[in-house]
C-alpha cells in the first residue's frame, strides 16, 4: 500500500510519520478503509504532584512557582494547579492549597512532546530496558511514570528545587487497549517484550 502524504503543513518530525507511515500501515494491520477511521492520539496530559511543600505559605508558592516554571520550559504552555478538593487534618492539608500543576497538550505541542519523551526522555532513564505493555485504562489511553523529571535535558538540575515524579497520561481515539498498543507500537514507544517495566520511572540522566 503506497503512503499517502497529508496536505496540511506538518512541523513535526512524528506528526509526520504518522501521516505518511503509521496511517497506511495501521489501516493494512487493521483492515481499516477510511484514514479518518484510524485511532491517533488525541491529547497527552501531564501531572507533576508535590507532597514537600513547606510550611511557610510564601516557601509554598516559590516551589509551585518553581514546577510551574519547568512545566513551561518542558511543554512550550502554561499549566494549571491543581488543588485539593477537601481539608484532610492527618495530611495538615487545606481546601484549596496546591497540590501540583497539570498540563494538557494537543496537536503540535503535543506530537512535539512524545517524540521527545519517546527519543529523548525515556532513553535518558537510568537502567531503561522499556516501558510496560499493560498500562492501559481498558479504554485505550497509556499512563507511565517517569521518577525525575531531569530525564528531560529542558530541565536543568542546578534550576529546580527538588527532582519529583512525572505522570504522563496517552490518551488515543482507540476502541481497545490492544489497537492502542498497536498504534504507540507504530510511532516508535519502546515496551518491554515480556509486558514488565524494567527501568521505566527510574528517571536519572546518564
Amino acid at each position: 500500500m503506497t503512503a499517502q502524504p497529508s496536505t496540511a503543513p506538518v512541523h513535526n518530525r512524528l506528526a509526520q510519520r504518522f501521516q505518511q507511515e503509521v496511517v497506511p500501515a495501521l489501516q493494512q494491520q487493521l483492515g481499516v478503509q477510511n484514514r479518518l477511521a484510524v485511532p491517533k492520539i488525541s491529547k497527552i496530559v501531564l501531572n507533576m504532584g508535590v507532597s514537600d511543600f513547606p510550611q511557610n505559605p510564601r516557601a509554598r508558592r516559590g516551589v509551585i512557582d518553581n514546577v510551574i516554571e519547568q512545566f513551561r520550559v518542558l511543554t512550550g504552555q502554561q499549566p494549571v494547579v491543581t488543588t485539593a478538593r477537601r481539608s484532610i487534618a492527618g495530611f495538615k492539608l487545606r481546601e484549596g492549597e496546591p497540590l501540583g500543576v497539570k498540563v494538557t497538550l494537543r496537536k503540535l505541542r503535543m506530537w512535539q512532546f512524545l517524540d521527545k519523551l519517546i527519543s529523548i526522555g525515556l532513553p535518558r532513564v537510568k537502567d531503561f530496558q522499556g516501558v510496560s505493555r499493560t498500562a492501559f485504562d481498558n479504554q485505550g489511553n497509556y499512563s507511565l511514570g517517569m521518577e525525575e523529571q531531569i530525564a528531560f535535558p529542558e530541565i536543568e538540575y542546578d534550576a529546580i528545587d527538588s527532582t519529583r515524579g512525572l505522570q504522563v497520561t496517552i490518551v488515543t481515539t482507540a476502541s481497545t487497549d490492544q489497537v492502542a498498543l498497536t498504534l504507540l507500537e507504530e510511532l516508535g514507544m519502546p515496551f518491554t517484550k515480556d509486558g514488565t517495566s524494567r527501568g521505566q520511572g527510574r528517571g536519572t540522566n546518564k
